[in-house]
């Protein structure tokens, strides 16, 4: 027990980083949702693309042997193409995926059975064009090990610190994007009605368009944190990361932004303490239990009751 107790600070720090990214890749599922009323399942794979594009300028960048390789500069080099791609790509699915059905009037089946075919096509889409082998990140050169401090018994990286600040000032920014922005009450508005929001003067469409950007951006970039926090990536991460965070948006509360932040900062903790006190298997055994006893004591998720109806987006 012992033993336990003095690694307990550690994880608690690593579930934190986790948890943020969770909670910044459940945001893009949550938007969707309180825009359509859609599950968009393959956000996960706009996820997994991002940490690609990540990938690519990172190795672009070895291969041209530029010297002084700094965070500083080469992270926000790294996240700024990522989450461009990862935007325009949500924006295209959108535009040739879900716009045809949902305005034909088509039940949430139909866009629900789209996005699981457009999660299958990209993700083999990536595995033919980039190949099967995992992909390395090379973190240590610009976070070497030497990089941490040490906090109550915990050893925190440079990294983590990071991973935390940026996807924290990235939850911090939509949030107020959305309350206090003429765009996000825009956004509000459709997601509240979109036929009186379209009377009203909002142009419908393309508030939908700019929700899917922001959403596939912040998973763009929740990619590249995570390919640089693991070091590996593959064509098939975004399945088991899309769900990590698709859980997360429910556990909070399915079309609430708030609710996003804690579902995935929860999810991530749980994560962390049951390889702490449980075989490291049954992590995410644990993860849904608590998903499950959660929804059945409260359906809505978390945070689904205590903000209006009107505010859910």
């Amino acid at each position: 027990m012992a033993d336990v107790l003095a690694i307990l600070p550690q994880q608690l720090v690593f579930g934190l980083a986790l948890g943020t990214v969770y909670g910044l890749v459940a945001l893009g599922y949550t938007m969707v949702y309180g825009i359509l009323f859609m599950i968009n399942f393959a956000h996960g794979e706009i996820f997994m693309i991002g940490a690609y594009v990540g990938w690519w300028v990172l190795a672009l960048l070895l291969r041209a042997q530029v010297g002084g390789l700094h965070p500083a500069w080469v992270l926000p080099l790294m996240l700024l193409p990522a989450m461009l791609f990862a935007g325009a790509l949500g924006v295209g699915l959108e535009r040739f995926a879900y716009r045809p059905l949902y305005l034909r009037g088509a039940t949430r089946l139909g866009p629900l059975i789209s996005a699981i075919g457009a999660s299958i096509f990209l993700q083999n889409a990536v595995m033919l064009t980039q190949g099967a082998r995992m992909k390395v990140y090379m973190t240590s050169l610009l976070f070497p090990r030497s990089w941490r401090i040490q906090i109550a018994g915990a050893s925190i990286s440079a990294l983590v610190i990071v991973m935390v600040v940026v996807a924290g000032l990235m939850m911090w920014g939509l949030h107020l994007l959305v309350q206090r922005t003429t765009l996000g009450r825009s956004i509000r508005a459709v997601a509240e009605d979109r036929e009186m929001a379209a009377i009203m003067g909002v142009n419908v469409r393309r508030v939908i368009a700019v929700t899917f950007f922001m959403g596939s951006a912040l998973g763009g970039a929740g990619g590249v944190l995570v390919g640089l926090y693991y070091t590996q990536i593959d064509f098939f991460m975004g399945y088991s990361a899309g769900l990590k965070a698709f859980t997360a948006a429910v556990l909070g509360g399915i079309g609430n932004i708030r609710g996003a932040m804690l579902g995935g900062l929860i999810l991530g903790l749980v994560e962390s303490l049951a390889v702490t006190f449980m075989n490291p298997a049954y992590k995410d055994v644990v993860a849904f239990v608590l998903l499950i006893v959660v929804l059945v004591v409260r359906p809505t998720g978390l945070l689904g009751e205590t903000v209006a109806a009107r505010a859910k987006v």
